[in-house]
């Protein structure tokens, strides 16, 4: 038998070839573009809303506190139907969910700008109207994390870019409105609703134009109670999400909540309202570098580099409590900023990657509005116990107990050894 293969000459000879790089989907994509001007404008309309009830309430002869109860009308609806928004979310898509509060938000600015342009409107009014503003809220913000993973292919990249958006646009909205309420004088609180109206309309025109990928196949619904039920067997069934929102409730009522009001008062006090909105800038700064280091770095353990980033709330609330020079205090938002920014990155990013799509909304409601009615219930108390003991002592015992955050985080297994998701 004879060896009919070819020889080793006759083979003709072939460069090797280049691995080709994997080309990648752009994150900027229809869908994506349209959800970043939506939440863009969204953001920026909501940063308006305590410049704009300070203008008219002050304004028309109400006193301080008259803006308080508005933003606490606000925010109790919020905190309070958050979880029913995250059901109706998962039941009828977070999509038509966050339409239809756009448009009863555009609903309830649109009367309060013309109530304010044309005259001093009833405080009850300004209240009531606050209020059904904190309902489209609870309605809007399930959707907005559940969005994310379905119209975007690196949902880390996307929740990075978004979070450098919201940072520019929380700085930008109160800018914006206070220069409107300079420029108009005693129209201004109806200019800026008025301006804030439109912000609605965009993005719920934005919104819209969106078309979803289907989730999957549909689920069997039960009534808005078995959801709810169902939405907490999923939410105790993952150790990891638990206890992080666990962890949180304690850091807002204690960290988050005290720091905000108080870190107002001593730096006022001490060194000017001009400081203060100076240094409130510089955290928004922060916030910006933190979604862009978020965008650079892909740790594997998500969850544990959060955790470690936040040593940065630690020196802001160190410089605080020690009465820093300014150059220590802007050093210090800087940081609580970058590491604040970051870390909810990851904590997004992992959630969004880890909980499936039919429970997301239901998930996200959860951690909200635990997190909101302790960081609420941590104001509430920051006053009366800073009186008591002290703010600087205040702020001081909440860098032990961040520390003690950071340190539980790290040390519980499922959170610190969760990996991320490709």
């Amino acid at each position: 038998m004879t060896d009919k293969r070819p020889a080793a000459q006759d083979i003709p000879e072939t460069a090797p070839r280049e691995p080709q790089p994997v080309s990648r989907p752009s994150l900027w994509n229809r869908n994506f573009r349209l959800f970043f001007v939506a939440r863009t404008v969204a953001v920026f309309g909501d940063g308006m809303v305590p410049v704009a009830l300070a203008a008219g309430l002050l304004g028309a002869g109400h006193p301080g506190s008259s803006v308080g109860y508005a933003l606490a009308a606000w925010i109790g609806p919020f905190a309070v139907l958050v979880l029913f928004g995250g059901v109706l979310a998962d039941r009828f898509t977070p999509r038509r969910m966050m339409i239809t509060a756009d448009a009863l938000r555009l609903v309830g600015a649109s009367v309060l700008a013309a109530s304010f342009a044309t005259g001093d409107p009833s405080v009850w009014v300004v209240y009531g109207l606050s209020a059904v503003s904190g309902v489209g809220a609870a309605l809007f913000q399930p959707g907005v994390a559940s969005i994310v993973p379905r119209i975007a292919h690196d949902v880390q990249q996307a929740n990075a870019v978004l979070r450098v958006c919201e940072a520019l646009m929380t700085m930008a909205g109160p800018a914006f409105a206070g220069l409107v309420v300079g420029l108009t004088g005693g129209a201004g609180a109806g200019a800026v609703f008025a301006a804030n109206a439109v912000t609605f309309a965009v993005s719920g025109i934005f919104l819209f134009l969106l078309r979803l990928p289907p989730v999957g196949d549909p689920v069997k619904r039960g009534s808005l109670l078995a959801e709810l039920v169902v939405g907490w067997h999923e939410f105790t069934a993952r150790s990891w999400l638990w206890g992080v929102i666990a962890i949180w409730t304690v850091y807002g009522l204690t960290v988050a909540g005290p720091m905000l009001p108080l870190t107002a008062v001593l730096v006022t006090e001490a060194h000017g309202s001009g400081t203060y909105g100076a240094l409130m800038a510089v955290n928004g700064a922060g916030s910006v570098a933190g979604g862009l280091l978020a965008l650079r770095l892909r740790p594997r353990r998500p969850l544990a580099a959060g955790a470690v980033a936040l040593l940065g709330v630690v020196a802001n609330l160190l410089v605080l409590g020690l009465g820093m020079p300014v150059l220590g205090l802007g050093i210090g938002q800087f940081a609580g900023g970058a590491a604040f920014a970051f870390w909810l990155v990851m904590w997004s990013t992992t959630v969004q990657t880890h909980v499936p799509a039919d429970a997301l909304n239901r998930m996200h409601a959860y951690d909200v509005s635990g997190s909101l009615l302790m960081m609420a219930a941590g104001r509430a108390l920051a006053g009366p116990v800073a009186e008591a003991l002290g703010a600087e002592k205040v702020l001081l015992a909440g860098v032990v107990i961040m520390l003690g955050v950071v340190g539980v985080l790290l040390g519980a297994r499922p959170i610190r050894e969760l990996r991320r998701v490709a």
